[in-house]
């Protein structure tokens, strides 16, 4: 079926009226180590197909796997960030299941040991209310190759005349973090899922355990949804709609999931247990292969691998370094900045809180740093369609511009155009001040000159303003304004005005 056949909804809102939404999300983060998970295989992103490969990474007979420390380390202080319990020890397993871009043919996992478990994460919605998210376990796994499926218009295996495997990212480490069911998320269960898997992406990067990059597919999350009666029914039939990489999506996957599972039990039929593919052109889902449950896979203990036993010792002084988590460093920079709820709200929700910190750190007051950042460029991103971070000016470009300012060498509609030759690649503020010639006349010569043409034209203004009257002096600084091209300072003008009529 193609993505594009008619699929009945229903609307959003009705859904989640008539049914309780339950979810659960499993998010997998590649760590940042420098070797894969069990060899020396260096990674690097981007690099030749099959040119990051061992024979271990390749599953060549008689090659060895020994566990990646520092992947062991990362993974305890994701656990440890997320509240988790970590484990005294744990083994690995082998999850026997034919993967073409797996060389082994089995994965190597935590299966029911995970190293962390039991633990939950607050996140903070749009409205600045907390909901609690439940972690069942976050464990250790490695990730498979990559297929590409050559002909074909889908990309998909299904029509492709044949398939390449790059075995690059074979075996990189992972560590999957699995929630347990959320459920009392209502019709806000969307913007739980986004928000979450947001939080986690944050605390990743603030651990330094991962780029998390969504885009590169450092951070995949597969979201299960289901529905239920009433919050008081029993669980219904789930699917898992798989790699979902951007928050946009991943509120979009759930809202689609929502209005079809509920059209299919308004028709009377029951959900599928299945994978869906989400399409991120049409947002929509499609059906993918039907799922089974973790028991139906065959697991052994790994016999290569000693089980994992991090001492009470390790884990406190792995605790001891972890940072400022996101949360609280909001909190801290809010104070700091002085921004009300609603405005710190927004600069999150608008993916600006670093570039407004390396832009005050670049010099800027918070409030100038705030009103460049959520006004002109929130416009030109929305304009241009890109994220803020990916606009073709820096902080500390934007500092600069804003030091120009305060210097009283531009005004503030000056300083708008200087953004915008910046933003066309013009050069830095200062060339494109210089170049466009955008520079407040501060020379009392050009000034006087200007003033003094005006009030000879408007004899009558002057004879008003000497007797008393200064409503008409907005009037002359105005004109004055106009014949320098709004480059003359609006408080000197007045100054010289009132000096000249005396």
């Amino acid at each position: 079926m193609s993505h594009s056949a008619h699929v009945d909804l229903v609307d959003y809102d009705e859904a989640v009226a008539r049914f309780d939404p339950v979810i659960g999300i499993e998010v997998h983060v590649e760590l940042g180590t420098k070797t894969k998970m069990f060899c020396a295989a260096e990674v690097e992103f981007g690099g030749a197909p099959n040119t990051q490969t061992t024979p271990v990474s390749l599953g060549l007979p008689g090659a060895l796997p020994v566990v990646n420390g520092k992947a062991v380390e990362s993974a305890i202080k994701i656990g440890l960030a997320l509240n988790c319990s970590i484990a005294e020890s744990c083994r690995f397993a082998r999850k026997n299941y034919f993967y073409p871009d797996v060389p082994k043919n089995f994965q190597t996992s935590q299966y029911d040991e995970p190293i962390a478990f039991d633990g939950y994460l607050d996140v903070e919605l749009d409205d600045g209310s907390i909901f609690r998210v439940e972690i069942e376990r976050a464990h250790m796994e490695e990730d498979a190759g990559k297929n590409t499926h050559v002909g074909g218009s889908t990309g998909r295996i299904h029509g492709a005349d044949h398939s390449l495997v790059d075995y690059n990212r074979a075996g990189i480490p992972l560590v999957e973090i699995v929630t347990r069911p959320i459920e009392g998320a209502g019709d806000r269960a969307p913007e739980v899922a986004r928000a979450y898997v947001q939080t986690l992406r944050d605390i990743f990067r603030a651990l330094d355990v991962s780029e998390a990059r969504m885009e590169r597919g450092n951070v995949r999350a597969d979201v299960n949804l289901s529905l239920r009666a009433t919050p008081e029914s029993p669980l219904g039939t789930r699917t898992e709609t798989k790699n979902v990489n951007s928050f946009r999506s991943i509120e979009r996957a759930v809202r689609y999931e929502v209005s079809r599972q509920a059209a299919v039990l308004d028709a009377g039929k029951t959900v599928t247990q299945e994978t869906r593919h989400w399409h991120e052109d049409t947002s929509t889902t499609t059906a993918g292969r039907v799922k089974s449950d973790a028991e139906d896979y065959r697991y052994f203990p790994e016999p290569d691998l000693v089980p994992v036993e991090p001492s009470r010792e390790w884990v406190e002084e792995i605790r001891a370094t972890l940072p400022e988590m996101p949360a609280d460093r909001r909190r801290r920079l809010q104070g700091d900045w002085g921004f009300s709820d609603p405005e710190m709200r927004d600069v999150v929700n608008a993916g600006a809180l670093e570039l407004i910190e390396t832009t005050i750190a670049a010099g800027s007051s918070p409030a100038a740093a705030r009103k460049w950042w959520m006004g002109e460029l929130a416009r030109a991103a929305k304009t241009t369609e890109v994220e803020l971070a990916d606009l073709p000016v820096t902080p500390e470009q934007i500092g600069q511009l804003q030091s120009l300012v305060d210097s009283g060498r531009i005004n503030d509609k000056m300083a708008r155009q200087v953004l915008e030759g910046v933003l066309a690649g013009e050069g830095s503020p200062e060339e494109v001040v210089v170049a466009r010639g955008l520079e407040i006349v501060s020379d009392d010569g050009p000034l006087l000159e200007a003033i003094d043409t005006v009030l000879a034209a408007q004899p009558d203004i002057v004879e008003k303003i000497r007797s008393g009257n200064l409503g008409p002096i907005g009037a002359v600084i105005g004109a004055v304004m106009k014949a320098t091209r709004g480059q003359a300072d609006a408080g000197r003008v007045r100054e010289l005005v009132v000096e000249r009529i005396g």
